[in-house]
């Protein structure tokens, strides 16, 4: 028999993933208490003693997420090396692609908190202030890095909310560009590493002229 404690649990993610699939299918203004109450099976009672407010329930949704892709990152950093040049970089990016192969992102629950409280992404903006910080302090170019960063992060947003114009494979690809440190100078004195695709391209165009 199943005791108190894991009850609750299980009761708490149940409505987590009930109030994330009313979201992503219905939109953040129709998550109420009757609708994770249809969707999870559990009475709203029950949901009201495990939440209280709505404005709870988005913060266990901003939590769980948030405790899902911190730990994705701390796996991502110590595969990649501490010590890496701009290894807080390349961990981060690696973990906003991982947001895009998520069934329920991120994202969706900053727009859902938008909507309801903008107070409760204090702690999102928080968090994201500490890794500018680490990235910058990594980073032989500051601007650079973070454009690389802010660039992952758009198309992450993008392919979450259905607006992104690339393939998953062009996706794909741009993300792996982002990664390949090759394609990146690492002093001011590093050539770029043209991509091999530009390079053909280039090629065929000299060729073209040649005939």
């Amino acid at each position: 028999m199943m005791d108190n404690p894991s009850r609750s649990e299980r009761s708490r993610k149940l409505a987590i993933e009930a109030a994330f699939t009313i979201i992503s299918r219905d939109g953040p203004g129709q998550l109420t208490f009757d609708a994770i109450a249809r969707e999870s099976g559990i009475s709203k009672g029950g949901l009201m003693h495990q939440f209280r407010t709505k404005g709870n329930v988005l913060k266990a949704l901003l939590e769980h997420q948030t405790e899902y892709f911190e730990n994705f990152y701390r796996d991502s950093l110590a595969t990649i090396g501490d010590t890496k040049p701009e290894a807080a970089l390349l961990a981060q990016i690696a973990t906003v692609r991982e947001s895009t192969t998520q069934q329920h992102s991120i994202a969706l629950a900053i727009l859902a908190a938008l909507v309801e409280d903008p107070e409760l992404l204090s702690t999102v903006r928080e968090g994201d202030a500490k890794k500018v910080k680490r990235i910058k302090a990594e980073a032989v170019d500051p601007e650079l890095a973070l454009l690389r960063w802010s660039a992952a992060r758009g198309l992450a947003l993008t392919a979450v909310f259905g607006l992104c114009p690339f393939s998953d494979k062009e996706r794909g690809r741009l993300f792996d560009r982002l990664l390949d440190e090759d394609q990146w100078p690492s002093s001011p004195d590093v050539k770029v590493k043209k991509p091999r695709s530009a390079r053909s391209s280039r090629s065929a165009s000299h060729s073209d002229q040649s005939a």
